[in-house]
């Protein structure tokens, strides 16, 4: 394994007190709501990541570069600018992408990173098209990653 750490590690952290705290009230609504979405489509109860990601099971990774770690499979973070979305890392097969591509046309104003998509409210956006995105992320890393294998 690579001398490199994870600084984002699964902890005990209270899911609710954090959402509680987050200062901004429509990014605190935003979040519970987000918390019952991720909950419901994934399966997964809530775990706190890091000290700011609310995330929704886990699965283990090894880059070709030894390189290995573990990481929630999505989740969420109420970050001060917007609600980053960890929903976008797991698509490579041609078909997947046209049809995220689709669904990210759908959704309304976002801005996206290479595994994140960022929201500034979500009633700004289509929120049946980002449950759809929500479903299709778990589909593809239940996929790639199957829950239990190692």
């Amino acid at each position: 394994m690579s001398n490199a750490q994870n600084k984002t590690v699964e902890n005990d952290g209270d899911v609710n007190a954090f959402i509680d705290n987050v200062a901004h009230d429509g990014r605190r609504e935003d979040a519970k709501t987000l918390l019952e979405m991720f909950t419901r489509i994934t399966g997964h109860p809530p775990k706190m990541w890091g000290g700011s990601i609310i995330g929704f099971g886990s699965y283990h990774y090894k880059y070709k570069t030894g390189r290995e770690g573990d990481m929630c499979r999505s989740g969420f973070s109420p970050r001060k600018q917007n609600m980053s979305l960890y929903v976008l890392g797991c698509t490579s097969e041609a078909k997947d992408k046209a049809k995220q591509t689709d669904l990210l046309e759908r959704l309304g104003p976002h801005k996206r990173g290479v595994s994140c998509l960022y929201i500034t409210q979500l009633k700004k956006i289509d929120l049946d098209a980002l449950e759809e995105l929500i479903a299709f992320d778990k589909e593809a890393m239940d996929e790639k990653y199957p829950e239990g294998a190692s």
